[in-house]
């Protein structure tokens, strides 16, 4: 029995380095194949994702402001509740009414009863309390004011349900074909919906017809004062929009947030001479938010260079027929501005230019007669429409006979 229990002693002694070895053998594969799976899953998220961006947010889009240009989009046109960067639409009427004359800066506003009833966020205006338009700007660029909006909406139009079919006509002559207001906050209301693709669309016409937004929604902190009845008292207004701290970038523009719609964004930020507006909906929360667009913006100030046409060459006047004059100025619309994603180069972009033979009176004044067409490496990048910059009137059969007579005579 002594000399069974040496025996087996010294077989555990011998194969001992051997099942260690074996072991070891075992937890190496196990590490290879955990690697392995690790990569293939990373592989599939890159297909899944080919843009390389992390965007936790199930609706999202990226665009450039001075073209319009989709740099990355996902799930861009799911109808969601938009919460308060609805107000993106009400400051845009509102600075229409503004540009038309319709109101003044320094004009006053009465707070009614119902514009001071508004829950959410707000500045606590009191019914009968005046602030000047300024002020009311301020209020809702700066620290989303419910109130402030009705009370805007009200003196624009006189009550907020007119307004709000002044902001969804509005939103139809933008393209927003996913859009319908209810109200001019943004509160959670049944029907009131949006997409990020038309957020993106009204957000790129608030900065680009009215910059002066800017003087507004990159306020970081001021007071306003409150006169009511009960006396005068100061109330500090904070930036809803963290990003304006946070990304040195930024340039606006409004947040928003309800139960129903989570977190939602559309923030602008410019450059090197280039603004994109990236919108997010239905984050989370407030960080997952600013997270998804940081991400979204250092992607495209990272992917996109920009091609700006210094100046346009000079056009030949075109013939008229039938016109008191025989020819028509025309010039270019606009310089041509184009985004490149793929970095190409954008010195290879090559302009060719068709024109009408000629155009019949008469002529208004902007008619179109050409075109400029522009190509990268053989294919076509966009086109510039050329117009008149001048009107022409129809020649009276008189005179067409007095110029027939002149032209025998010479």
């Amino acid at each position: 029995m002594k000399r069974f229990f040496l025996l087996l002693l010294c077989a555990v002694l011998v194969f001992q380095p051997v099942l260690a070895a074996d072991t070891g053998s075992q937890e190496s594969q196990e590490e290879e194949i955990g690697e392995a799976i690790t990569e293939e899953n990373e592989e599939e998220a890159a297909k899944e994702n080919n843009s390389g961006i992390d965007v936790s947010a199930p609706s999202a889009i990226l665009i450039e402001s001075s073209t319009g240009q989709v740099i990355y989009e996902k799930d861009a046109d799911s109808i969601r509740p938009p919460a308060s960067v609805t107000k993106i639409m009400t400051l845009l009427l509102i600075f229409d009414a503004l540009s038309e004359g319709q109101i003044k800066l320094e004009d006053e506003v009465t707070t009614s009863e119902y514009a001071a009833s508004m829950g959410g966020s707000q500045v606590f205006l009191e019914a009968g309390e005046v602030q000047t338009v300024d002020t009311m700007i301020k209020c809702i660029s700066v620290a989303s004011a419910n109130d402030a909006c009705v009370a805007m909406a009200e003196h624009i139009c006189g009550n907020e349900e007119e307004f709000v079919a002044q902001m969804n006509e509005r939103a139809k002559g933008l393209g927003m074909e996913n859009t319908c207001f209810v109200n001019c906050n943004g509160l959670d209301a049944d029907g009131h919906e949006t997409t990020a693709r038309d957020i993106a669309l009204m957000s790129r016409e608030l900065i680009t017809k009215y910059p002066k937004i800017r003087d507004y929604c990159m306020i970081w902190m001021e007071n306003i004062t409150h006169t009511t009845k009960k006396g005068t008292s100061e109330f500090g207004l904070t930036n809803t929009n963290k990003l304006i701290r946070q990304y040195q970038y930024a340039t606006g523009l409004k947040t928003g947030s309800t139960s129903k719609a989570k977190f939602c964004v559309s923030a602008t930020a410019e450059k090197d001479g280039m603004e994109l507006i990236a919108v997010i909906m239905a984050a989370d929360d407030s960080k997952a938010r600013v997270k998804d667009a940081t991400a979204l913006l250092n992607y495209g100030f990272g992917k996109c260079r920009k091609y700006e046409e210094e100046k346009t060459a000079a056009i030949k006047p075109v013939s008229v027929k039938r016109g008191v004059e025989e020819q028509v100025e025309a010039a270019q619309k606009e310089p041509f501005t184009y985004i490149d994603t793929t970095g190409a180069d954008l010195s290879a972009i090559e302009r060719k230019v068709s024109m009408k033979k000629s155009l019949k009176a008469p002529i208004k004044k902007g008619q179109k007669a050409g075109e400029a067409k522009y190509y990268l490496n053989g294919t076509e990048i966009g086109s510039i429409d050329i117009l008149t910059t001048e009107s022409i009137a129809q020649a009276s059969c008189k005179s067409v006979m007095l110029e027939v007579i002149k032209k025998l005579l010479l």
